[in-house]
C-alpha cells in the first residue's frame, strides 16, 4: 500500500513540477511521449516541420506542438468525427494545417474499418489477436473515406530543413511508405508504430518496416513506447525511431 501511495505522490509531483504535463493530459496529449522526447538529444535535431500521419484526434499533434511550438505541423486524419475534434484544437494555432484524408499508395476513396475505439481504426480488417488482447476493440463498422499519396499531397510543401514524420496507421504502414517514398526519404527522423505480431490482416511486421528504412539510409534507434497483451504480457507493438544521418 505504501509503495502505491509513493508512486501516486511521485506522479503528482511531476505534474506540479511540470505544469505542461498536466496541460497535455487535460487537452488529450501524450504526457509520457513528451517526457521521452523532451531531451537535449531530440532538441538537437532542429526539427522545424512535422507530418503527423494518422493524427486521430490530435494526441501527437498536441504533444509535438508543446515540444516544438515554432514548428510547422501538417496533420492527416481520415475519419470525419476524429477530424472535427482535431480541427477544433488546431484552428487555434496558425502553424498547424490539417487534412481530412487517409494516407496510402493510391488516390481516391477506400473502405475504412472504423472501430468503436477510434485509435484502432484501420484500412485493414482487425485480426483476432488484436480483438482478444484488447477486448474494447470488438465493434467495427465500414465507412468510405478519402485517401491520397503522401508524395502527391506534399509536392508543393515547404518541408523545411529538418523534417519529422510520425506514422500511426494500424497496419497500413507499407502503403504509406509506398506512396510517400520521396517525402519520407527527406526526413531527419521518423517515428512509426510497428507490430511484432499480426494485429491486422496482411499487415507488415517490424522486420518489413525496418528493412525498408534501412534500404533508404535510416538507422534504427529503439522505441519510444511498447504495447503489450494485458493478459499475457507479450509485447505486441512499439513506436520505432528511425534516423537518417
Amino acid at each position: 500500500m505504501l509503495s502505491e501511495i509513493s508512486r501516486k505522490v511521485y506522479k503528482l509531483s511531476k505534474f506540479v513540477e511540470q505544469p505542461i504535463l498536466f496541460k497535455l493530459r487535460k487537452e488529450g496529449g501524450m504526457a509520457a511521449t513528451y517526457e521521452k522526447l523532451n531531451t537535449p538529444w531530440f532538441k538537437s535535431l532542429g526539427i522545424d516541420t512535422v507530418l503527423d500521419i494518422g493524427a486521430n484526434t490530435g494526441q501527437f499533434t498536441k504533444t509535438i506542438l508543446a515540444l516544438l511550438p515554432n514548428s510547422n505541423i501538417y496533420s492527416f486524419e481520415p475519419l470525419p468525427d476524429c477530424f472535427r475534434e482535431l480541427q477544433q484544437f488546431t484552428d487555434k494555432h496558425s502553424n498547424i494545417t490539417v487534412f481530412n484524408v487517409g494516407i496510402g499508395d493510391k488516390s481516391g476513396s477506400l473502405s475504412f474499418e472504423q472501430n468503436a475505439f477510434s485509435p484502432s481504426s484501420s484500412f485493414l480488417k482487425m485480426a483476432d489477436t488484436h480483438k482478444q488482447a484488447y477486448v474494447h476493440t470488438q465493434n467495427t463498422k465500414t465507412v468510405e473515406v478519402k485517401i491520397d499519396r503522401l508524395d502527391d499531397i506534399t509536392e508543393d510543401f515547404n518541408l523545411g530543413s529538418s523534417l519529422l514524420i510520425k506514422i500511426d496507421v494500424q497496419g497500413y504502414e507499407d502503403k504509406v511508405l509506398q506512396g510517400g517514398m520521396k517525402t519520407i526519404q527527406k526526413a531527419r527522423i521518423v517515428i512509426v508504430e510497428t507490430s511484432f505480431v499480426h494485429l491486422y490482416e496482411s499487415q507488415p511486421l517490424f522486420d518489413d518496416i525496418y528493412n525498408s528504412f534501412r534500404d533508404w539510409g535510416f538507422s534504427y534507434f529503439g522505441t519510444i513506447d511498447q504495447g503489450s497483451d494485458p493478459k499475457t504480457g507479450q509485447i505486441l507493438q512499439g513506436d520505432a525511431i528511425f534516423i537518417k544521418a
